[in-house]
């Protein structure tokens, strides 16, 4: 069955008792579904092509992404970006194919087709050939997964629990290391700023516009073009899509309309700022959705701000002075300079970020390492589901 969308500025339409989801409503890795983000009226439910699916039907993703799947857990209704599958014959349980179709995606995608973004047609989806092995055998395939995929995912949500420590860890490590300092003893005062109320006595309150003036040149001639990610920090953008396959901006040949950027610079994205600011190691231009930062070298050592800036109540301070997450309101110097910051003695500066590089390298060695045994386990579950679908395996007789 095919979904459908009400016309979206019609109130009437929205906001009633009909449970109606899309695509972005089940791209979990949950069986079941039991709702979206948004109900229809009768109305809303009248006024277009949509169907209701009973209890225990397969919901598809036929875009955004092709292939992700769910079992309803009530009844609902769908967008156009979802078919329904609805077992009528007896002859198929929804169970199994909800496994057969979740380790499928790769063979849908090749089937998708479409320019912004790729979709499988509902007609083309009922041609592709699956597994269909007799009901009483899909009872016993169905059985043994359950208990089997149960088993991997308690172990993965463990590890997803280990991991997720480790990640609080890590970030309060960070902030408790550049708001305090390393000397858990040290007698501390009254900072005069909100955001960090008390800091070490040898530290003092500071004018952010004292430790940091803005970088207004335009590109240099032959600066390479760099880009900014959370993930990478400040690289050339030749780097990013080696990394990542993905370009994030397209190389620009007008050079009026970037900005130079030097090494020791601090970099704010002013679409997408979300964790803390970039530090540059890099010589070249950037985009002007970019406000960089010089450091005055009398009160700054780079390395150690590098850290400071992605510190969790950092971050929370700067984002205070904006709307943006909520409206879309740039990030700019003007916001930076209204989160006060603090001056510190250059050479604890130094000390608390080789510190930091340490002991953030150990920890993120150890999620590394929690992050690869979540892949093995998720490779292992999808093979595991492989070859007993297709037959590859038997259930054994003591299963």
């Amino acid at each position: 069955m095919a979904g459908a969308t009400p016309e979206s500025t019609n109130a009437d339409f929205w906001d009633g008792d009909i449970k109606w989801i899309t695509p972005a409503d089940f791209k979990t890795k949950d069986v079941f579904v039991t709702g979206g983000s948004r109900n229809l009226t009768i109305e809303g439910y009248k006024s277009c092509s949509t169907s209701m699916l009973p209890i225990g039907s397969i919901v598809f993703s036929k875009r955004a992404p092709i292939g992700t799947v769910a079992i309803t857990a009530d009844k609902l209704c769908t967008n156009q970006g979802c078919l329904g599958l609805v077992e009528k014959n007896g002859r198929v349980l929804n169970k199994f194919y909800f496994y057969v179709i979740s380790i499928y995606g790769e063979v849908f995608n090749l089937y998708g087709s479409g320019t912004t973004f790729k979709e499988i047609s509902a007609n083309t989806f009922a041609n592709i050939k699956l597994p269909m092995p007799p009901i009483q055998e899909q009872k016993r395939i169905v059985g043994f997964l359950d208990a089997k995929c149960a088993e991997i995912d308690a172990l993965t949500a463990d590890i997803q629990t280990q991991t997720d420590i480790l990640e609080q860890y890590k970030s309060s490590v960070i902030t408790e290391a550049v708001t305090r300092g390393l000397n858990p003893d040290v007698e501390m005062k009254d900072s005069g700023t909100p955001w960090c109320p008390l800091i070490p006595i040898h530290w003092k309150y500071a004018n952010p516009k004292a430790l940091f003036t803005q970088r207004l040149d335009r590109a240099y001639p032959g600066d390479k073009q760099l880009t900014a990610s959370q993930e990478y920090g400040v690289i050339y953008q030749d780097e990013y899509m080696e990394l990542t396959g993905t370009k994030i901006v397209t190389v620009m040949k007008d050079f009026s309309i970037l900005k130079h950027v030097e090494p020791n610079d601090f970099v704010i994205s002013m679409r997408s700022f979300q964790g803390g600011l970039e530090y540059s190691e890099r010589r070249g231009s950037i985009s002007s959705a970019y406000v960089m930062l010089i450091p005055n070298n009398e009160y700054v050592y780079p390395p150690f701000y590098r850290w400071f800036f992605k510190s969790s109540k950092y971050i929370n301070a700067i984002q205070s002075t904006s709307n943006l997450v909520r409206d879309g309101q740039a990030m700019r110097y003007a916001n930076f300079v209204q989160v006060p910051l603090f001056i510190i003695p250059l050479d604890e500066q130094k000390q608390i970020s080789e510190y930091l590089d340490e002991k953030v390298r150990k920890i993120d060695e150890l999620l590394k390492s929690k992050n690869n045994q979540l892949e093995i386990l998720a490779e292992y579950k999808k093979s595991l589901i492989y070859e007993y679908v297709t037959g590859k395996k038997e259930v054994p007789e003591n299963a």
